[in-house]
């Protein structure tokens, strides 16, 4: 040992940790925990010859706790209030919840968030002045972090086995509800060079069948006139009977659609409306302040950004939040 036998924790504590060497512990006061378990404190020293070494109340191997502690000294007065049962300054105090947790996962998470809750929001209504102040609100979301996180892995592992019986159910029926589907679609898409034609053959007809029924209207007005003049019946009944004629020839003008099929399995065109873009720099000019547009543009300059290519009409902002 050196004369002075504090000065590798002296120099820890004042930020200059080092060096260290596995199995070879140094003389001071640390602290130590297992993984999201709280903070133990650790005293090492060397008497009568040997290294000494507590764990909270335990007595521990100083060479193996010494690179579990080594990196986290504290003070001789933090050391005394942490064996005393009073908790760190820079760690939020332990909810009140005590060791009667209901046996459920569920409920015993909620009981542990409500706790933690209530303490982390009277916190919140304060502002962060003092050193500890931020450490106890970094550990603070690290717990609640924790929370959330076992809450995630408790849902999954309660919702697997529907998610595995809703997949095997999935499984069982796709191919029948994706092959019929398929198959149909097909057959309408073999009918629509057909449907087509016919439709081009019916509008022939319709055409054809329109200058007729403007034909027979012309002569009914025609027939109409003469009566109206020659105050005759049977002018008069004549007049009726193109105006007839041509009410009948003006409905089978009519356009037909296409169709194939039978009632409740009938097939006609139906026309379906989509979007050609036929300049694409005007179309984006034109819908550029559309919100899903920009709300696309800003995601695709966010990408950019972060993988350090340049983008016009974009500059790279950085914000430093806690994380």
């Amino acid at each position: 040992m050196t004369e002075n036998a504090w000065h590798w924790w002296q120099e820890a504590l004042a930020g200059r940790i080092g060096p260290i060497h596995d199995g070879h512990p140094q003389q001071g006061y640390y602290r130590t925990r297992f993984k999201d378990k709280p903070w133990e404190p650790v005293a090492i020293w060397f008497e009568d010859g040997e290294w000494h070494a507590l764990r909270g109340e335990r007595k521990v191997d100083a060479s193996d706790i010494w690179t579990w502690c080594c990196r986290n000294p504290i003070t001789y007065e933090a050391y005394n209030k942490a064996i005393e049962g009073a908790g760190w300054d820079d760690e939020p105090e332990a909810p009140a919840i005590g060791h009667n947790l209901p046996d459920d996962p569920f409920d015993a998470l909620q009981v542990e968030f409500a706790a933690e809750k209530e303490q982390a929001e009277a916190f919140l209504k304060q502002p962060i002045k003092t050193q500890a102040d931020a450490d106890r609100a970094a550990i603070w979301s690290k717990r609640l972090s924790t929370i959330a996180k076992k809450a995630t892995d408790l849902h999954k592992v309660e919702k697997q086995p529907h998610l595995d019986a809703g997949r095997a159910v999935d499984n069982k029926w796709r191919e029948l509800k994706e092959e019929p589907d398929a198959l149909s679609k097909r057959l309408k898409r073999h009918m629509d060079d057909y449907l087509r034609e016919q439709q081009r053959i019916e509008a022939e007809r319709q055409r054809k069948a329109q200058e007729e029924a403007d034909r027979k209207r012309r002569e009914a007005e025609e027939a109409a006139r003469l009566a109206a003049v020659a105050n005759d019946d049977a002018a008069a009944d004549e007049a009726k009977r193109k105006q007839e004629e041509a009410a009948q020839a003006e409905r089978d003008a009519q356009m037909r659609n296409a169709t194939a099929g039978r009632t409740g399995a009938r097939v006609a065109l139906r026309t379906f409306v989509s979007a050609r873009i036929v300049d694409y720099d005007r179309a984006l000019r034109a819908l550029s302040d559309h919100p899903e547009m920009k709300a696309l543009v800003e995601t695709l300059a966010n990408r950019a950004v972060r993988a350090g290519v340049e983008v016009e009409g974009v500059e790279r902002f950085e914000e430093q939040r806690a994380a």
